[in-house]
C-alpha cells in the first residue's frame, strides 16, 4: 500500500512559515529550509526581546526620572526613598511622564516628598 503524504496539511504548513519570512531579504523569504531558519530565529528574538522591551523602558523611565530630580536637586534614590517614606505612591512610568510634560507639577512632588 502507498505511503499517504498529506499534500494539504504540508503545502499549508509551507505557506505558513513562508508568509511569516515574507519581507525577509534574498532567499530568507522565498527557499523554504532558509527561511525556517529566519523564521524560527525571528521568533526567538520576539520572544526575548518582549521581556528585554519591558526592562528597556524602566532604565528609560528611571533615567528620566533621575534627570529632572537632579534638576530640582536631589537624586532618583533620594527621591524614591523618600516618597517610599511619606507614601506618595505614582509609579515610575508615571512620573518619567509626569517629568517631562509638567515639570512645574513634578517639582511639587519633589518638595512635598523631601520635605
Amino acid at each position: 500500500m502507498p505511503r499517504a503524504n498529506n499534500a494539504v496539511a504540508s503545502r499549508a504548513k509551507r505557506k505558513r512559515i513562508l508568509k511569516k519570512a515574507k519581507g525577509y531579504w534574498g532567499s530568507r523569504g522565498t527557499i523554504l529550509t532558509v527561511a525556517k531558519h529566519a523564521v524560527d530565529k525571528g521568533e526567538q528574538y520576539a520572544y526575548r526581546d518582549r521581556r528585554a522591551k519591558k526592562r528597556t523602558f524602566r532604565a528609560l523611565w528611571i533615567m528620566r526620572i533621575n534627570a529632572a530630580a537632579r534638576e530640582n536637586g536631589t537624586s532618583y534614590s533620594r527621591l524614591m526613598e523618600a516618597m517610599h517614606r511619606k507614601n506618595i505612591d505614582i509609579n515610575r512610568k508615571a512620573l518619567a511622564e509626569i517629568a517631562v510634560k509638567d515639570p512645574a507639577a513634578f517639582s511639587k512632588i519633589v518638595k512635598s516628598a523631601i520635605d
